[in-house]
């Protein structure tokens, strides 16, 4: 419960920071550390502190909203190739050969592909990481899916003339839903640094929308001569949700998982 409270409390200051943030806290350009302001006394790292600050809590909101609505698509990809092998061996064969297929191309070179070929942006990213994130969860899906699909009471089911979409939808997605909801909760971080990834070479979100990937792309310069807080700062934002949201992912399987609560 202690991972589940901390991913939440996460979720939740970030978004109320990014929905408090006036305008102007974005629209300042951030200065070095150790910069004068315009009146002559150095500002320094408590301007540039406070600037960055601003910029990154706005940055991991929008990656926040990437993410979900990038992992929710992932996730429900997953979902309907899972449930798709009941409707015989040729669907299941070829979920199973699309599934290895997927896994077995470069990850990060097949994401870049893609937003690439949209035109990067943010929609670009939302349907490069929607398809190419499924294939592990399609996997697991697919498993447990033959498996009840060859229990008794499915047989029973279909021997009084059930279809093959109403025990689908009536007896197998149910057991599903545990794995589905760990599953977006593993994928949800990953979307996250991947939309970094992305944003980072110029492939993801607009470079005038705030964004960890361009901040940390603009740092470069920064970093160079010498003042490496610029870069590390906007780092640790999405590194940290992404480790409590994996943290939460685990703890959700263990509940989901009965060998796991009795251990």
């Amino acid at each position: 419960m202690r991972h589940e409270i901390v991913a939440l409390a996460l979720l939740g200051i970030v978004l109320a920071g990014a929905a408090l943030l006036p305008e102007s806290a974005l629209s300042k350009k951030h200065r070095r550390p150790g910069a004068a302001t315009a009146g002559g006394a150095p500002d320094g790292d408590r301007y540039a502190g406070r600037d960055i600050a601003a910029r990154i809590v706005a940055a991991v909101a929008g990656s926040l909203q990437v993410g979900l609505l990038a992992a929710g698509a992932s996730t429900l990809v997953a979902a309907a190739l899972g449930l798709a092998v009941t409707f015989g061996r040729v669907a299941d064969h070829a979920v199973g050969v699309l599934t290895e297929l997927a896994l077995g191309l470069p990850h990060f070179v097949l994401l870049i592909m893609i937003a690439f070929a949209m035109g990067a942006g943010t929609i670009g990213v939302i349907v490069a990481v929607a398809l190419t994130h499924w294939p592990r969860l399609a996997r697991v899906l697919r498993h447990e899916t033959r498996t009840i699909a060859a229990s008794e009471y499915v047989a029973n089911s279909r021997a009084l003339g059930r279809s093959r979409a109403w025990v689908a939808l009536h007896h197998l997605a149910p057991h599903l839903v545990p794995q589905i909801n760990a599953g977006f909760v593993v994928i949800f971080p990953q979307t996250i640094l991947h939309e970094a990834g992305l944003s980072f070479i110029g492939l993801g979100i607009e470079p005038h929308l705030p964004s960890i990937g361009v901040m940390l792309s603009e740092s470069l310069r920064e970093v160079m001569a010498g003042h490496w807080r610029v870069a590390a700062t906007p780092g640790l934002g999405p590194m940290l949700v992404a480790h409590a949201f994996e943290r939460f992912g685990e703890a959700l399987r263990q509940l989901s998982d009965p060998l796991e609560r009795l251990s």
